[in-house]
């Protein structure tokens, strides 16, 4: 699997409007308690169904994004956060050393 860049505000609409499970990782690029949770993250990602689209926020470089994932999923902003997204709603979200891929992908049902 491969980040996704979420760079655009134009491609939350697209994960909106998609069918589907798709994840959003906030990540903090300055904060030590994000880099571990990316690490472990990434440690874990085989357990996620391999066509599931994992879209990464660099939250420094782009806060605008950040606050309409807020909107927009009516979530609490939180850093690093993970978002599970199932057809456009999000169904599960966690921060913090709660990110994981293992329970995203349990928190999946298909």
């Amino acid at each position: 699997m491969n980040w996704i860049p979420l760079e655009r505000i134009d491609q939350l609409q697209e994960i909106k409007d998609a069918t589907g499970y798709s994840i959003l990782f906030k990540h903090s690029t300055r904060c030590a308690i994000s880099m571990m949770a990316k690490r472990k993250f990434e440690s874990e990602w085989a357990s996620l169904p391999s066509e599931t689209p994992v879209y990464f926020l660099d939250l420094l470089n782009h806060r605008d994004i950040s606050a309409a994932i807020v909107q927009l999923f009516q979530v609490h902003h939180e850093s690093p956060q993970l978002l599970l997204i199932r057809d456009g709603e999000c169904i599960y979200h966690t921060s913090h050393g709660e990110v994981s891929a293992d329970e995203a992908s349990a928190q999946m049902r298909f």
